[in-house]
């Protein structure tokens, strides 16, 4: 078998490949023993005819088609190998018409492959390191956090909603004086001020009291998901039924030992609390300055991006999305019906996501290769030893997970040694 590869426009070419008279006649063989188990001819038991008879009924053509389909595979993954290209779509395959018996085949293949990037600045990036100095205020803000969780409703008996209270409603919207669907609801408590209703909602109901109606009139925002109240204005008929309000626990070491055992008083707490905040600002500012550094890296490369391979990103994102929807309780269907979102639409929200994806990683595999970046036989062994104490399994066990072969994982951390590359060659400021 010869294969022959021709590039032509963007990331498309033509990989021409020729098959000998012999394999074209071993194809027709399998096809052959594939197809007689499957046929019933008077006078035969089945699978038993033989082939000269079976040409003469049936013609050496009935073979072809099944033949082609064992054949074309098997030539086309040959040829990817004898070329070195990189398919990231399926191939048009053409020229099959002219498949027959004991004469060599010549088929195409057009093939979008994966583009080579060209790679622009990437090292000497300028980035600038966030702080990671923690202030009393943010620690205070995470106490008041804490206290809120703590807070207990009391019911108010004759005062006015202020903001942060929760009142529990009956309401029912209209528009145009119609009752709209969905619009109604019964013994709803909701906290003013939580931003969980119609933007100006809540606003309307400070200073109302338990016991009292007031009609609250809204509009509803351009990208609601209902689309018949989108932009519209509604009209919601509102009964206030009772106010609470929230009753925060008295802030001492009692309470900071209640949050955590480990302390003994409110200032341990606020101290650990600090030291636990600057390391997690640490670990944040590191994190933002790889991706920074990787998005500069990604903007710098001129890269073609084939729609398929950004489509295919779409499609994985999406079963990502399902899965944690899964892990929610919720399905994809459900979430359609929910947000007024089908999967066109979801398709179009994930598109400039899929398609920086699809643009980082070909720039840091292109980093890699240009780099000399390689993965030793340590640095797999080390990460399989930290995977199999994380999941409580072997590394054997955890290769079996990963399809049998380290390849993906090697390929991650060829990525984590591209990205620290891109750091360690960095201009960082603090």
């Amino acid at each position: 078998m010869s294969a022959k590869w021709e590039k032509q426009e963007g990331n498309i070419g033509t990989l021409t490949i020729e098959v000998p008279a012999e394999e074209v006649n071993k194809a027709l063989d399998k096809a052959f023993a594939k197809v007689v188990k499957e046929i019933n001819v008077p006078g035969f038991r089945k699978g038993k005819m033989p082939r000269p008879i079976f040409e003469k009924r049936f013609g050496v053509e009935a073979l072809y088609q099944d033949a082609l389909e064992i054949l074309v595979p098997d030539a086309y993954s040959n040829a990817i190998d004898e070329t070195g290209i990189t398919p990231v779509d399926y191939p048009e395959i053409d020229g099959t018409e002219a498949f027959a018996k004991g004469q060599a085949f010549t088929f195409t293949a057009k093939v979008t492959v994966k583009p080579e990037p060209k790679l622009g600045d990437y090292k000497g990036l300028e980035v600038t390191k966030a702080s990671t100095e923690v202030t009393d205020e943010e620690v205070e803000a995470q106490i008041q956090e804490q206290l809120a969780r703590k807070a207990e409703l009391e019911i108010k008996e004759d005062e006015a909603i202020v903001n942060g209270d929760t009142a529990v409603i009956d309401f029912e919207g209209f528009q145009d004086g119609v009752a709209f669907e969905g619009g109604k609801g019964e013994d709803y408590a909701l906290e003013i001020g939580s931003g969980s209703f119609i933007p100006g909602f809540e606003e309307q109901l400070v200073g109302v009291k338990a016991g009292e109606s007031k009609d609250v009139v809204v509009t509803f925002p351009e990208e609601y998901h209902a689309a018949e109240l989108a932009g519209k204005e509604a009209t919601f008929k509102v009964t206030v039924k009772e106010v609470k309000t929230k009753v925060l626990p008295e802030l001492n070491d009692e309470f900071a030992k209640e949050i955590d055992p480990e302390v003994e008083s409110l200032e341990a707490l606020r101290a650990k609390l600090k030291e636990q905040a600057a390391e997690q600002k640490k670990a944040d500012a590191e994190s933002a300055l790889r991706d920074e550094l990787v998005e500069k890296a990604a903007e710098n490369a001129e890269i073609e991006i084939p729609e398929s391979m950004i489509h295919n990103e779409i499609h994985r994102m999406i079963d990502e999305f399902g899965q944690r929807l899964q892990m929610q309780g919720m399905s994809l269907d459900l979430y359609y019906q929910f947000s007024g979102q089908d999967e066109n639409a979801l398709h179009e929200q994930m598109r400039p996501e899929a398609e920086n994806r699809v643009r980082v990683s070909l720039t840091l595999e292109a980093i890699g290769q240009a780099e000399n970046i390689e993965v030793t036989e340590e640095d797999v062994n080390a990460e399989l030893e930290k995977m199999a104490g994380q999941f409580g399994m072997t590394n054997e066990q955890i290769i079996t997970a990963l399809g049998g072969s380290t390849e993906i994982l090697e390929n991650d951390i060829r990525t984590q040694k591209t990205v620290e590359f891109l750091v360690e060659n960095a201009k960082i400021t603090e």
